[in-house]
């Protein structure tokens, strides 16, 4: 039985280029986004490469459907053994206009919503797995017109932190890639040199790295 990888947020990005850098790993590939279309092409396009991939839409912000997708994946599969978070709500705003509410309405976007969706894959992670999620800079270095993704990112490093902590003993690690740049083709942040430094930690977590970090940057 082949190993899964569940990605979250998958677009036709930085998603697109770790589902296909993991796919061709050898890893099977379950795809979550909201957009049901580009979800559907970018699946076929996997199936087209010889990687299998399932989809299934959902809209992340919504708790209830996120656990009951990311458990069907896992029970139609019988297992999941990565988990990629890419999640994020990319709210154009600077902190003096941008409203609670609509601050609120992101974290659950790029951040809780990894809560829920790692919640529902542990009873298909019966040996051990491996969670990685996309940071960003802006955690760190806030950018003046996109307020929310700064608190988004910086929140989400520190809940992979506690994720690690609490079920490591259980055989499963947790670690954000902190991408110190705007994620673009054809330069130092290509999405094709991302996915390998993704790939790169799953590599580690198999063969048992000693020195886990639960936060590793992206520099470019």
């Amino acid at each position: 039985m082949n190993r899964v990888a569940l990605i979250m947020g998958a677009g036709p990005g930085l998603g697109a280029a770790v589902a296909r850098a993991l796919g061709r790993k050898g890893l099977d590939i379950a795809l979550i986004a909201r957009d049901e279309q580009r979800l559907r092409q970018l699946g076929e396009t996997l199936q087209a490469e010889g990687i299998t991939a399932g989809w299934i839409p959902v809209d992340v912000a919504d708790p209830d459907s996120l656990a009951a997708a990311v458990d069907r994946f896992g029970t139609h599969t019988g297992r999941l053994d990565v988990l990629h978070y890419n999640a994020v709500a990319p709210r154009a705003e600077p902190a003096s206009s941008l409203a609670a509410r609509d601050l609120i309405d992101d974290l659950m976007i790029g951040t809780a919503s990894l809560l829920s969706a790692t919640q529902a894959a542990l009873p298909h992670m019966r040996d051990g797995g491996l969670i990685l999620a996309t940071g960003g800079g802006s955690a760190n270095r806030p950018m003046r017109g996109m307020a929310s993704l700064g608190v988004q990112k910086a929140a989400l490093r520190n809940l992979v932190r506690a994720i690690d902590l609490d079920l490591r003993e259980r055989g499963v690690r947790a670690v954000s890639l902190t991408v110190k740049g705007t994620i673009e083709p054809g330069t130092a942040f290509d999405p094709d040199a991302i996915a390998a430094s993704f790939a790169g930690l799953v590599d580690a977590f198999d063969a048992g790295a000693q020195e886990w970090r639960t936060e590793v940057s992206f520099d470019g």
